[in-house]
């Protein structure tokens, strides 16, 4: 059984205004915003199979379960530690009956954990492939920040990871929107694309995108969604609801 190592530091976190309750390391890469909107944009069907690559100590993984509850998860995770808290924190919450995580690595394929397509796949991959592009995360934080087989291995494995017609669903830079598209664009289309800026009058710093394996529709640019009001407020409200798991991130 996997163990915690005793000497590290945790905070337990309240998720969809306390529905959930995520223990994660105080220090290590921890579950936020980038989180909560992808489990916030999972729209699973009832009956729906959906894995998670990367899902840490389960910050998106159970966020996204608490919303669509006719819907089973797994997370895959490489990293000991944060593949142990995952699995604390779905049973903490109760959710054994339709969340799991398993060990695996995003840079050995999908094919490597011999599973069964899924109707969806999401992550939040990250954001760097080059560790000369940035200044160096702290070494708890590398894994998560750094990309080791580059942006390719992670939309690989979410392609392969979907059956035919099966959703994939990513939040990324925007400034690598170029980049997703084209890596996907061979097996996958119908995307959807929603922007998401810091203020009204700021370019976008992230994207969420929806695709589609086989599909052939035209690419739809969404609305934006807009995190912070100039007022000094938080959160829009907007944001606030998908926050709180009162609103959902839709696609329409």
């Amino acid at each position: 059984m996997d163990e915690i190592a005793p000497e590290a530091e945790f905070t337990a976190d309240g998720v969809l205004d306390g529905r959930i309750r995520l223990r994660q390391a105080r220090r290590g890469y921890r579950a936020g915003l980038d989180a909560a909107l992808l489990a916030g944009a999972c729209d699973a069907a009832d009956g729906g199979r959906v894995i998670e690559a990367g899902c840490g100590a389960g910050g998106a993984l159970l966020a996204a379960a608490a919303r669509r509850t006719g819907a089973r998860f797994v997370g895959i995770e490489r990293d000991p530690a944060a593949l142990a808290l995952a699995r604390e924190n779905i049973a903490a919450n109760g959710l054994e009956g339709r969340v799991e995580a398993l060990a695996g690595d995003v840079a050995k394929g999908f094919r490597a954990l011999g599973l069964a397509p899924f109707d969806l796949a999401m992550a939040n991959p990250p954001f760097f492939d080059d560790p000369a592009a940035l200044r160096g995360p702290a070494p708890e934080r590398a894994g998560a920040w750094l990309a080791d087989e580059g942006l390719a291995a992670w939309t690989g494995f979410m392609l392969k990871a979907v059956r035919e017609g099966g959703e994939i669903l990513l939040i990324h830079r925007a400034d690598r929107l170029a980049d997703l598209l084209a890596l996907l664009a061979p097996k996958a289309g119908s995307f959807r694309i929603r922007p998401v800026h810091p203020f009204a009058d700021q370019p976008a710093k992230r994207v969420l995108v929806r695709a589609i394996k086989t599909g052939k529709a035209p690419l739809v640019l969404l609305p934006p969604l807009v995190l912070h009001e100039r007022d000094g407020g938080k959160h829009t409200a907007a944001v606030e609801a998908i926050l709180r798991g009162e609103a959902a991130l839709e696609w329409t």
